[in-house]
């Protein structure tokens, strides 16, 4: 792994964590620098609503986003176990656990997966989450795993922080206003992908990268669209393979 690229992410990250935070923003930026930096294939991280229910908030691609809504909708997987036992759960052979996970396994290999490893969000006692690592070849290494871990922990840590510095109640509350903020951004990727004729991926990005672009947050831009309020015109698709600049703002 690059050491460089490995603690330029993490100062990538710690930037985020001020100005005005916008929590999706942060949770996709560390689901995709996850792909980028360890050697799986997607990620996603579910956090708990105020009911204490777990919810997707971030996923790096549509194909696992999917897949993370059949485990909750199952109520079965490792992102489950890892958050109710608050203990990382590391699955480097899928085939090899039939037992386990009866609807959960086969729906992950169907979609080419053979590995996972969920990472609990927790600080202490305080689990707010977990962290989904899948992968279409072996797993990840001892090593790889305690750096995905401190990634989960510094994310933990950004929305905590987020919450004292807003002086909220609870974490959950903000977890909520976020949950809330997904939904309209999910209505805003179904518009953008039927007007412009893209896949859901492109939408988002087409979506996120408008919002860093013009620095506005996600659920606002979001918000317009759904409200048909935005000039769709102006968004195009970023041709393939090119990444937006870092916006250190936030």
């Amino acid at each position: 792994m690059d050491s460089q690229r490995l603690s330029a992410t993490f100062v990538e990250l710690a930037d985020t964590l001020v100005g005005d935070f916008d929590a999706l923003d942060f949770l996709h930026l560390l689901t995709t620098r996850c792909t980028q930096l360890l050697d799986v294939t997607a990620a996603g991280v579910l956090l708990a609503d105020l009911a204490g229910d777990l919810r997707v908030m971030a996923a790096s691609s549509e194909q696992v986003r999917l897949l993370e809504l059949f485990q909750l909708q199952n109520d079965q997987g490792p992102c489950l176990d890892c958050y109710r036992s608050g203990e990382p759960v590391s699955v480097p052979d899928l085939s090899a656990v039939q037992g386990r996970w009866q609807r959960f396994t086969p729906e992950a290999r169907r979609r080419g997966f053979s590995a996972v490893v969920a990472l609990p969000m927790r600080l202490r006692q305080n689990i707010i989450g977990a962290m989904n690592l899948f992968s279409t070849g072996p797993g990840l290494d001892l090593a790889d795993i305690q750096i995905a871990q401190a990634l989960a922990d510094v994310a933990t840590i950004g929305i905590l922080q987020h919450r004292a510095h807003r002086q909220a109640d609870t974490v959950v509350t903000q977890l909520q206003t976020a949950l809330n903020s997904r939904v309209f951004i999910e209505q805003a990727k179904g518009i953008l992908a039927q007007r412009l004729g893209i896949g859901m991926d492109e939408a988002f990005s087409t979506l996120r990268d408008h919002a860093r672009a013009n620095h506005r947050h996600l659920t606002e831009l979001a918000q317009a669209i759904v409200a048909g309020t935005e000039d769709l015109t102006a968004m195009s698709v970023q041709p393939s393979g090119a990444r937006p600049r870092p916006d250190r703002d936030g």
